[in-house]
């Protein structure tokens, strides 16, 4: 039975959400400082316990005033100063590394409620639209600019780097750079309303090759055939003037960008599998399953015109 709290303990150190679990430069840089600093709280601790169990037991002759003297300024002064100073140094070392400039490949992303808007800013390229998803090369250090309009967001992907505020008003940097291929979840960590718990992303680190084809691939127009009844009712029912969808009428700068939305692994924002079903469920009942966001719900519309919707937007490839 002992075993059953400890398994869930250990569960937090691995997977796609984990600190300790660090794929990248930044996070590895980050589980080093917390595994030196979890070392040192230790050491503190059995000293202190130590030290409070010797006090504490019988002595022949009472402290003397100038023994209690050496205890608080050794203990009490000059050990945690010195300590604190390690680690201060420690952790000021590694400001230069996680700071340095990134590589040629800029991405920006902007906090919206609540969802994430992102715009790939290529090397001598034009920019590419995308949202709620992230694809990054591994082994390549990419500058990410980071902004919003509404509220305060915080981007955090716990396995490639620390956290970094979106301010309204202001744009801040932050480099990472991915060390090994996988999938991996990032998340809002500053509560911006409602539906705060319900706005992440994924973040896919593939070889450079790959991610060189997959971002030609983005910045093509939606691969989808004309005429479709879904692209019919999508424009007809107005959603075209939220999102857009390149290579047809839809040029909504609203919400997110559909362009490719199939090829996205999850819908609003990493809360639902990108399913047939599941597209349908998000368009009638948004309100229900993303409290506070701003696209209205369309339940009023025929099951027929929302399954046909549904089905045009899984084609977007």
């Amino acid at each position: 039975m002992r075993a059953v709290p400890l398994a869930g303990l250990l569960a937090g150190c691995g997977g796609v959400q984990s600190a300790l679990d660090p794929a990248g430069f930044e996070a590895e840089q980050v589980a080093r400082l917390f595994w030196a600093m979890l070392v040192a709280s230790g050491v503190i601790w059995v000293l202190v316990l130590g030290l409070a169990h010797y006090a504490s037991g019988r002595r022949e002759k009472p402290w003397s005033q100038r023994d209690a003297g050496r205890l608080i300024v050794w203990g009490g002064a000059v050990v945690p100063t010195l300590l604190l100073a390690v680690l201060l140094f420690f952790g000021l070392r590694l400001m230069p590394e996680l700071r340095a400039p990134g590589g040629p490949l800029r991405v920006h992303v902007e906090g919206e409620q609540f969802w994430w808007r992102v715009r790939y800013h290529p090397p001598g390229g034009a920019p590419v639209e995308s949202a709620n998803a992230l694809v990054l090369p591994v082994g390549q250090r990419v500058e990410f600019s980071l902004s919003t309009r509404d509220v305060i967001h915080s981007f955090w992907v716990p396995a490639l780097g620390g956290k970094m505020d979106m301010i309204p008003g202001r744009t801040n940097r932050l480099v990472l750079e991915p060390t090994r291929t996988g999938e991996f979840r990032g998340a809002c960590a500053e509560l911006c309303g409602a539906s705060h718990a319900l706005m992440a992303f994924t973040v896919r680190v593939v070889e450079p090759a790959e991610f060189e084809a997959w971002l030609a691939r983005e910045a093509a127009p939606a691969a989808a055939g004309t005429g479709h009844a879904g692209e019919a009712a999508f424009l007809a029912h107005g959603c075209g003037a939220c999102h857009s969808v390149r290579g047809t009428a839809a040029r909504g700068a609203i919400g997110p960008d559909l362009t490719h939305l199939a090829s996205r692994p999850t819908l609003g924002a990493g809360i639902l599998e990108n399913s047939a079903a599941n597209r349908a469920a998000f368009i009638a009942r948004v309100d229900e399953i993303k409290p506070a966001a701003r696209m209205p719900a369309y339940g009023t519309l025929l099951d027929t015109e929302i399954a046909a919707i549904a089905a045009w937007l899984g084609m977007l490839r």
